[in-house]
């Protein structure tokens, strides 16, 4: 299967799930911003979680089917467009070749991820197709998409994908009569960020920590992959001493020396040297992926024990996500 880039939009980039086993080496994690929303359309095309999937950013974009192809999207950035019919997003769309897919950029979020059966085929760079850009290594030959672009799928696609794209072309559809809910797998309060309080949580006065948990805080217009910067209430520290470098990961609130927040994001660095405040729960990682400057955010304390319990709610809920779509393809 393959397409072309006719417009590329603003960013969008080859991203799987990650590099995880050379944070040793400095080398960030990278992957997608919204897991969730890349898992999804993964598996609406019978995919492993695994397999990269492009990564628009404010999409308004646009690309054609060189040859008929099995495609899926998920994400809250753009809406689907092919010939001037809305495409529902979490499904399998087969398009026959010489088709123009467009992607329109919403209000609602700012990512969008689009998979392809077989997942998108670039070369693995330590253990991971992401698209690394301050390295510039990874992805499609270490950059952005481009107009022109040429991307082929992978050459082994599983007997799911097989099953779904035999029987979308028998019955001349362009899609199934089911979709994955995704909004059965998100809370309904998308504002409030919910996070478990961490290492430097002590060197911030009574005042300030009660300032965390009840004010709200806006997206600042220098937020990007590797961190969202928060407008807001300053935050005071009661310890003045200054912080080795230590590790961080996606998910880790700091706090800089001026007192703002910053929520370290997919392509953050892998120490630093600003206090840990807290550390967002994995289950609402996605929700920040989806936030744009000028979006208005709160935090809202848990435990550590609750939030295991909910990461591991979600991952039973997207296991029985992957059975129900093989179940329902398996040939008898």
């Amino acid at each position: 299967m393959k397409i072309s880039i006719i417009k590329p939009g603003l960013l969008s980039t080859i991203q799987d799930i990650g590099r995880y086993r050379y944070l040793s080496q400095a080398v960030p994690v990278s992957g997608v911003m919204d897991e969730l929303a890349h898992r999804l359309a993964n598996k609406a095309v019978g995919n492993d979680d695994h397999h990269a999937t492009i990564e628009f950013t404010y999409a308004d974009a646009s690309f054609k089917a060189e040859t008929p192809i099995l495609v899926s999207y998920s994400g809250d950035g753009a809406c689907m467009v092919y010939n001037n019919e809305l495409m529902p997003a979490e499904k399998p769309l087969f398009f026959p070749a010489g088709s123009v897919i467009k992607l329109i950029s919403n209000t609602i979020g700012t990512r969008t991820y689009l998979a392809i059966a077989g997942g998108w085929d670039v070369p693995d760079i330590m253990e991971s197709k992401s698209t690394y850009l301050t390295a510039a290594f990874g992805g499609f030959k270490g950059r952005a998409l481009q107009k022109a672009d040429v991307l082929t799928s992978g050459t082994v696609i599983n007997e799911v994908s097989k099953w779904i794209l035999e029987q979308l072309i028998d019955r001349s559809l362009t899609y199934p009569n089911w979709r994955i809910s995704r909004e059965s797998l998100l809370p309904e309060q998308r504002q409030a960020i919910r996070v478990v309080l961490a290492n430097e949580i002590s060197w911030f006065d009574a005042t300030s920590i009660i300032s965390f948990l009840t004010n709200s805080y806006t997206i600042d217009r220098r937020s990007n992959r590797m961190g969202y910067h928060l407008s807001g209430k300053p935050l005071v520290r009661k310890v003045k001493k200054e912080l080795l470098s230590t590790a961080v990961a996606p998910g880790i609130i700091q706090v800089t020396g001026s007192g703002d927040l910053v929520i370290l994001m997919a392509d953050c660095q892998t120490t630093g040297g600003y206090p840990r405040i807290a550390h967002v729960a994995a289950v609402d990682l996605p929700l920040c992926a989806q936030l744009k400057p000028g979006d208005t955010i709160h935090f809202s304390e848990i435990s550590r024990d609750e939030a295991e319990e909910l990461y591991l709610e979600r991952e039973r809920d997207l296991s029985l996500i992957t059975m129900a779509i093989s179940l329902k393809y398996i040939k008898t």
